[in-house]
């Protein structure tokens, strides 16, 4: 028997009918504001094709590891969901890999992926029965048939949404050339790209050496010598600056970095880009060039972004067999206070330098993080990231971070994610969360409703604005 769908209007506002009611009101104040999506990984071929999504699967299981990542724990192949591997495309029938899901949906009951995708079931599609084995083809139907029409190609979504900016994230070795169609098409969404530079300055990624004589290539500079090298960088952040970035991106493992002097930092250079190098020297190169990558921010504005704390393609057969971002990557442990100290007493005191930091370790926050953002003016803390960028998660952040660093150290909010049609439903639960938390300052008379509005406009809309130089 079908069961109906339906989205509550008080959905994830505190339970205490007082509160609830001012965080209601507070919501209805920002509810409709456009979406800044300042970080993440949608494709931005979408945008500059503007082509049909294909179909249901194609749409909201292959490009959202969220998904699969909670299938995969439970037995369930990736074959079978249509994943592709490193091998090639992936030839399962695609409504036969959604009735897979469809009878497993049962699994994500509690977590922000149901919550998303039953935003966007009800929401986006009007569908008004839940999701199971017994409606899997109604659902596939649906989707799918309005996949096919104008009104839910990717660039008439993005202005359904409301989004105002979407920023992509793109390797130093990307040519842009989705950018630059976008650009040229005359269409007025504004859609940028993020300088990721982790596949030329991290030694241990999988063809370091073959991307530093690409990056040769690409800008005429001499990446033997770790001048050229920096030079080529140089270069790239430019062009990619040229093309709307206002923001650099680094995934690093750790949080280390380091202060070398040009000597040392030559000579390191030398050894890791010979490929005879140890562990220990691959870190110590890492942490070097995020002490780099700031100095270069110093000089061209950009926004530097650090995700540490990362163990990624932990799973060795998923990596081999299907690559990265899988869904594969695991929360570590992260010292923050000793890790960031050559940096930040390098640049930290810099005001005009922004510092974005985040971390998928929760025991930091209030410990490390709070008090460093709290002090130095050059950084910024990043919002609940990966796993954490969950209702419970968004909470955790508020509770353990405001005390010390206050809002005005933060930057918003960020979807980060490669499925688009959640994008939406992602900033509906950030918008709501944030609401919940000022309710509760406003009914503990800590603020006044009138500060909790502008701070909900803030949450929502201007920090990320401001802090991402948009």
């Amino acid at each position: 028997m079908a069961r109906d769908l339906s989205l509550h209007p008080d959905r994830l506002f505190p339970a205490d009918k007082d509160v609830r009611a001012i965080a209601r009101r507070l919501y209805q104040e920002v509810a409709h504001l456009p979406i800044i999506s300042p970080h993440g990984h949608t494709d931005p071929e979408w945008f500059a094709t503007d082509a049909p999504f294909a179909n249901a699967t194609e749409l909201l299981i292959k490009p959202d590891h969220y998904v699969f990542r909670m299938l995969y724990s439970l037995g369930v192949s990736l074959q079978g969901l249509g994943i592709d591997g490193k091998n090639g495309p992936n030839t399962t029938d695609p409504r036969a890999a959604w009735r897979l899901f469809a009878e497993h949906y049962y699994a994500f009951r509690g977590t922000p992926t149901r919550i998303w995708l039953d935003w966007v079931f009800a929401e986006v599609f009007g569908l008004k029965v839940r999701l199971d084995g017994e409606t899997a083809d109604q659902y596939y139907d649906v989707i799918s048939e309005a996949l096919a029409t104008d009104a839910f190609r990717p660039r008439a979504m993005f202005e359904r949404f409301n989004i105002e900016l979407l920023a992509t994230t793109e390797s130093p070795l990307d040519p842009l050339k989705h950018h630059d169609k976008i650009h040229s098409s005359g269409w007025k969404g504004r859609v940028i790209t993020a300088f990721r530079p982790d596949p030329v300055v991290d030694p241990e990624f999988e063809g370091f050496r073959d991307n530093l004589g690409t990056l040769a290539e690409m800008t005429g500079c001499d990446t033997s010598s770790f001048a050229g090298y920096l030079d080529a960088l140089r270069d790239r952040r430019a062009y990619f600056a040229k093309r709307g970035a206002t923001s650099t991106d680094h995934g690093h493992p750790t949080a280390r970095t380091a202060d070398l002097s040009g000597a040392e930092s030559a000579a390191l250079f030398a050894k890791v880009s010979s490929g005879a190098f140890s562990a220990d020297e691959a870190e110590l190169f890492r942490a070097q060039m995020l002490t780099e990558m700031a100095k270069m921010s110093l000089d061209d504005g950009l926004v530097m972004q650090i995700h540490p704390g990362s163990f990624r393609n932990h799973n060795a057969w998923l990596f081999e067999n299907y690559g990265r971002d899988k869904g594969a990557d695991i929360p570590m442990a992260t010292d923050y206070v000793h890790g960031l100290r050559p940096l930040l007493s390098r640049v930290g005191n810099e005001a005009k330098l922004a510092i974005i930091v985040f971390t998928l370790d929760e025991t930091v926050y209030a410990r490390e993080l709070a008090p460093l953002a709290g002090h130095y003016p050059a950084l910024k803390l990043g919002p609940a990231w990966w796993f954490h960028d969950s209702p419970e998660g968004m909470r955790r952040f508020r509770h353990q971070m405001t005390e010390t660093a206050g809002f005005y150290n933060t930057v918003g909010f960020n979807d980060d994610t490669r499925a688009f049609f959640s994008i939406p439903a992602r900033h509906d639960v950030a918008r709501r969360i944030d609401c919940g938390f000022l309710a509760e300052l406003v009914a503990e008379h800590r603020m006044e409703e009138w500060e909790a509005a502008e701070l909900a406009a803030d949450l929502t809309y201007n920090l990320a604005k401001r802090a991402y130089k948009l």
